[in-house]
């Protein structure tokens, strides 16, 4: 599928949360699990028993296993003169997607090879379609079904990585971090297989390399970005590769201060972090990640004035993604400075116009100044773009709870 947004704006120092304990990893398998049950819900087994069958046997169906057959309804009984050729079909790609270790799993992939050699291909084409039409669950299944059909093929896993990823940001952005941070375990387990496989498949070294940098593992950025460029013959990625590690390196991201800093503010001891930020400015004033931290910092101790002075440093350094201006507004509006942050929140949307965050910040602005119908639209926009989002929905409660409703 698309991969998910591979800027030089990842190179920001967006919240890093801390990695699921065993009990969510237990809870994903529990998940896992009751999806399965309810996916297999709907496929029964038959055999091909007895003489009217034999007759009507289709080629190449093994008369001494059963078969799964998709059913329509799980309410519907099965009428053996209404099997269809797809409905065997649909029923093995079923069982190969949810359980494809079955003792028959090998004559259902002879079989749906041998009636359509292409399938694999068309899965995959699916796949992504319904991944970049955010239909995850649909997708999901289907790349699923692509790697019981040939587990040997490595494209189902970087596709379900992907998929996961791109989920997770867009779950992160609309503020359901917990969520999000599930869905990154999910990918980060995909990726982790992809490069573990004897036969090493360059691709997933490339994009594992920029899921490490989203989530500030720099050490294991430069680890797979070196070795895709050693294994690669794709010009364009290995270009982009190089241009990455340069600007690691000259960005001070590899620095152990920078690190420090950064763990330090993530894990809510700002004041450490931010005594280890300005070491890092002092040493590279004219990098911007360095001024970032330091607003980053100032913000969650609620000293405004001194975010905003960083975030307007780091501006001028360089610092060109949609996380800056976000925050800088939000320092700016509790300043009282409406209209800077009202110009610097839509700055921040036309970078990135689907982030649901920006888009509900902007709402609790224009609820700030009194715009309460600007608001509401913000807030139900929002909800387009992420029906679970929680914050935006809380903003809607609020106002459909007797708030006046002004005109703007």
């Amino acid at each position: 599928m698309k991969p998910p947004s591979r800027d030089k704006n990842h190179l920001g120092a967006a919240q890093k949360k801390p990695r699921s304990d065993s009990s969510e990893v237990t809870s994903l398998a529990e998940q896992f699990e009751a999806r399965k049950k309810s996916a297999l819900s709907s496929v029964v087994f038959i055999r091909f028993d007895g003489k009217d069958a034999q007759e009507h046997l289709p080629q190449g169906i093994d008369p001494s296993i059963p078969y799964p057959v998709q059913l329509q309804s799980t309410s519907v009984k099965l009428n053996p003169a209404q099997i269809t050729s797809e409905s065997l079909l649909t029923g093995m790609l079923r069982v190969l997607a949810w359980d494809s270790g079955s003792a028959n799993a090998n004559a259902y992939r002879d079989y749906v090879r041998s009636v359509r050699p292409q399938l694999f291909e068309e899965l995959i084409a699916a796949g992504i379609q319904k991944a970049e039409e955010k239909e995850w669950g649909v997708a999901e299944e289907i790349f699923f079904a692509a790697s019981g059909l040939d587990p040997a093929r490595p494209e189902p896993f970087i596709n379900l990585a992907l998929m996961h990823e791109e989920h997770a940001k867009q779950l992160t952005d609309s503020g359901n971090e917990a969520d999000g941070e599930k869905e990154d375990e999910l990918a980060h387990k995909y990726y982790q297989h992809l490069l573990g496989l004897l036969e090493a498949f360059p691709p997933a070294y490339y994009h594992a390399a920029f899921f490490f940098l989203r989530k500030h593992n720099y050490d294991r950025t430069v680890a797979l970005l070196t070795s895709y460029i050693g294994m690669s013959d794709d010009e364009d990625r290995i270009k982009k590769a190089k241009s990455i590690l340069e600007k690691l390196s000259s960005m001070g991201y590899l620095d152990t201060i920078f690190k420090e800093a950064y763990d330090f503010i993530q894990m809510g001891e700002e004041e450490k972090g931010l005594a280890r930020a300005a070491q890092f400015v002092e040493k590279y004033p004219d990098v911007w990640n360095g001024w970032f931290l330091v607003g980053w910092a100032n913000r969650r101790l609620g000293r405004w004035e001194d975010g905003a002075k960083a975030f307007f440093t780091a501006i001028e350094k360089g610092a060109e993604g949609a996380d800056v201006y976000n925050e800088l507004s939000i320092c700016e509006m509790e300043l009282g400075h409406l209209e800077r942050a009202r110009a610097n929140l839509e700055r921040a949307l036309r970078i990135e116009p689907e982030n649901v965050k920006i888009i509900v910040n902007l709402g609790a602005l224009a609820y700030r100044q009194s715009r309460i119908l600007e608001a509401e639209g913000f807030f139900k926009t929002a909800i387009e773009f992420e029906p679970e989002d929680k914050i935006a929905r809380e903003w809607l409660k609020k106002l459909d709870s007797g708030e006046e409703k002004r005109a703007d």
